[in-house]
C-alpha cells in the first residue's frame, strides 16, 4: 500500500493531465495493487456475507477521473482509491462495505483513509422505513450499533436538528431518528493501511458490521420491491 499512497500524494501535488500522462504506468501499477486488495476483501467478506460472492474488482472500484461539470474544483483526478463491495456491485443501490485509501496526511475526506459500512445519503423512502423500524423496534438497532467493533462510529454528518415530522420527539431513539446517513465509519491511520495483514484486519472489522448492513439493506430491499409492485 505504500506505493499506492506515494502515487496518490504525487498526483495530489501534480493534478494535471500532462503529469498524469507521463506517469500513466505508475497509475496502472497502483490501480492493479488496489484491485488485488479489493479482490482479497471480496473473498474475505464473502466468507461471512455470501451476498457479495462472485463480485470482481471492476464491479466495486471507481475511475480515477473526476466529474468536474458541477464542481468549483476542476482538478481532473481523484486523489484516493476506493472500493464499494455490496450485493450486485457498486451501481446496485444496495448498502455495502466501503474501503478507501487516501494520501494519509490530512484530517478530512478524501485525504483520510476510510472504512465504512452502510448507506451514505439514503434514499428518502429508505430513510422513512429505517426510522419506522428504529422507532418501533424496541431497541434492536441500538444493540446492533453497540455490537459493531468499537473502532466504528455512526456518521453524524448532516444530522437533523429535530426529529422528523411523524415521529415522537421524546423517543428514546431520537438521536437515531435524526440521522440522514446510516453509515458506520472508521478512520484508520497509516500504520493500519501499511500493515502486512491489511486485508485480514479489514475483513475482521467489517465482519462486526454485518448485522448493521443487513438492517439497512432490509429497508433498501423493501423499497425496491415496493417500486416493482407499483410498476405492475
Amino acid at each position: 500500500m505504500k506505493q499506492i499512497i506515494e502515487f496518490l500524494r504525487q498526483l495530489r501535488d501534480n493534478n494535471n493531465r500532462e503529469w498524469f500522462t507521463e506517469h500513466k504506468a505508475d497509475y496502472r501499477e497502483a490501480q492493479e495493487r488496489f484491485n488485488r486488495l479489493t479482490e482479497q476483501l471480496i473473498v474475505g467478506i464473502s466468507q461471512f456475507d455470501p451476498s457479495v460472492s462472485g463480485l470482481t474488482a471492476k464491479d466495486c472500484t471507481y475511475r480515477i477521473y473526476r466529474d468536474v461539470r458541477f464542481s468549483k474544483d476542476k482538478s481532473p483526478y481523484k486523489t484516493h482509491m476506493g472500493a464499494y463491495i455490496c450485493p450486485g456491485g457498486k451501481k446496485s443501490g444496495f448498502s455495502g462495505y466501503y474501503f478507501h485509501i487516501g494520501t494519509g496526511d490530512g484530517n478530512s475526506y478524501p485525504s483520510q483513509h476510510m472504512l465504512a459500512s452502510g448507506d451514505y445519503i439514503c434514499d428518502p423512502h429508505v430513510l422513512k422505513i429505517l426510522r419506522e423500524d428504529i422507532c418501533y423496534g424496541g431497541g434492536d438497532f441500538d444493540q446492533i450499533v453497540t455490537d459493531a467493533a468499537p473502532a466504528f462510529s455512526l456518521d453524524r454528518d448532516s444530522i437533523l436538528q429535530r426529529v422528523p415530522h411523524g415521529f415522537p420527539s421524546d423517543s428514546p431513539y431520537a438521536d437515531y431518528l435524526r440521522l440522514r446517513n446510516f453509515c458506520l465509519l472508521h478512520i484508520p491511520d497509516n500504520s493500519f493501511v501499511l500493515s502486512p495483514n491489511l486485508a485480514e484486519r479489514t475483513v475482521e472489522l467489517f465482519r462486526t458490521t454485518l448485522p448493521f448492513l443487513q438492517y439497512v439493506n432490509r429497508a433498501v430491499e423493501y423499497v425496491k420491491n415496493e417500486g416493482k409492485s407499483a410498476s405492475h
